[in-house]
């Protein structure tokens, strides 16, 4: 009797069975495919990755600048392509290291949920009958492929796992869908010269974060060459060419490639989710503020609950679940989950944005700066530019949203989390101190353009 079966050994799966095993508890976890799941294997790191060679690949074609002459510059793609697999391999590898060191026992291959029965959790997995005491579903999600005319078997039509495996760049490749897949892909290939272009059905990209850094990034990306298709519906696919309609007329754009990037779909079936009726809440499992099913000892975390898909907030459930087991009190909450876009630059935003806080009658007060405001920041970016945007509440001051446009947003966005998660003030924030030069003073700066 193990007192905790996990399905999926992804950013929810692997770090609740760590923290579950470092507290005692006997865990089972079952991963049909790679530990670390998606993110680890056909997501997060591989594009990171790749990201990261296409950063340095741009800092050293801009190193003239900087009084650094690089001379003759070249990359091979083929490298790019092996490193990102090295890498892979050894965070896998690293992550299976930490399920034995904390005593989780790992089966590799499909489970099947059984049922309930007064003992337990029964679940079925090759010849082997195993029970728990709890259950937790972290089954992730999968990329959504839809139903658009001569889309299905298309050799030209990639999602995220295919387009990983390339071994030639293309020379052009149309994007489908400009959110966070979409344009991290498009800045990859845009570094190393591959012509992109993006049909995306909204008026603007990255659908979620700030709408004015939105807009700024798609700005910079169109001076960078890259063709930006808004409002556009595709309307069908014809080998390797794709056909939409913008502004009332039909449009046909041709690429060797096509990404498939309109969103991903909570994974809830094929492993016996209904022999224990499990219920189900706009396409993925339903779950509490403690990340509670329906059904007694039954939990859910990350991507299968299908609100927010990502892999920060997966491992935070996680650890929900399991904090709340092994006999503390613990509940979800999703106020200050930072989104981060790894383009370059990037973009990051937590918390409110405009749009949201308009839509939910919540009055604000805005600040914003640019990151030319940061010394450090114009030291490292020639020619560069940027913004931080902070929204606080107009009655306290407290911290409601901070967006961030310009290097390294990922890395500074943590703090603003800290000020959203704690209510700090505008007050309050005046009074850390900040390391200088950093470009994290920006953050600073502009909480203190609200009293001056």
């Amino acid at each position: 009797m193990y007192d905790l079966a996990i399905i999926g050994g992804g950013p929810a799966g692997y770090v609740a069975a760590e923290r579950a095993g470092a507290k005692g508890l006997k865990v089972v976890l079952f991963e049909k495919k790679e530990l670390g799941g998606v993110c680890l294997n056909e997501g997060c790191m591989p594009t990171k990755t790749l990201l990261y060679s296409a950063k340095l690949y741009d800092n050293a074609k801009a190193g003239s600048k900087y009084g650094v002459e690089a001379g003759s510059l070249s990359f091979s793609f083929e490298k790019m392509m092996a490193r990102k697999q090295k890498v892979v391999k050894k965070l896998v590898g690293g992550v299976g290291a930490k399920m034995k060191q904390f005593k989780v026992e790992v089966m590799n291959g499909s489970a099947l949920i059984k049922g309930r029965t007064q003992r337990g959790i029964e679940i079925a997995f090759q010849e082997r009958e195993i029970m728990a005491s709890n259950l937790l579903i972290c089954s992730g999600s999968e990329a959504f492929v839809p139903p658009i005319p001569g889309v299905e078997n298309n050799e030209a039509i990639l999602t995220n796992r295919e387009i990983l495996d390339l071994e030639q760049q293309p020379k052009s490749l149309v994007i489908i869908g400009g959110g966070v897949i979409g344009m991290e892909f498009a800045s990859f290939f845009n570094s190393l010269g591959t012509k992109v272009t993006i049909i995306e059905m909204m008026d603007e990209i990255l659908t979620g974060m700030d709408v004015e850094m939105s807009a700024m990034l798609r700005q910079m990306y169109a001076k960078k060459g890259i063709d930006f298709n808004m409002s556009s519906k595709v309307t069908k696919v014809d080998g390797q060419t794709v056909s939409f309609e913008k502004e009332g007329k039909t449009h046909t754009i041709q690429g060797d490639k096509i990404l498939m990037s309109v969103g991903r779909r909570p994974v809830t079936t094929g492993f016996g989710l209904e022999n224990i009726g499990v219920e189900l809440f706009k396409g993925g499992i339903k779950v509490d503020e403690k990340m509670r099913t329906n059904i007694p000892n039954v939990y859910a975390a990350g991507d299968v609950t299908g609100f927010s898909l990502l892999a920060h907030t997966a491992s935070r459930e996680g650890e929900v679940v399991v904090n709340n087991l092994s006999g503390g009190e613990d509940q979800m909450r999703y106020n200050a989950i930072p989104g981060v876009v790894y383009t370059n630059p990037e973009i990051a935003g937590v918390g409110l944005t405009e749009e949201v806080a308009k839509a939910k009658g919540i009055s604000y007060k805005i600040a914003q700066l640019p990151m030319a405001y940061a010394g450090r920041f114009i030291a490292e970016n020639e020619g560069g530019s940027g913004m931080c945007k902070v929204l606080v509440g107009a009655k306290y001051g407290e911290v409601l949203g901070v967006h961030m446009l310009g290097n390294p947003s990922s890395e500074m966005i943590y703090g603003a989390c800290m000020a959203i998660e704690g209510e700090m003030t505008v007050k309050e924030l005046e009074q850390v101190v900040f390391p200088h030069p950093t470009v994290s003073e920006i953050f600073r700066e502009t909480i203190f353009s609200f009293s001056h």
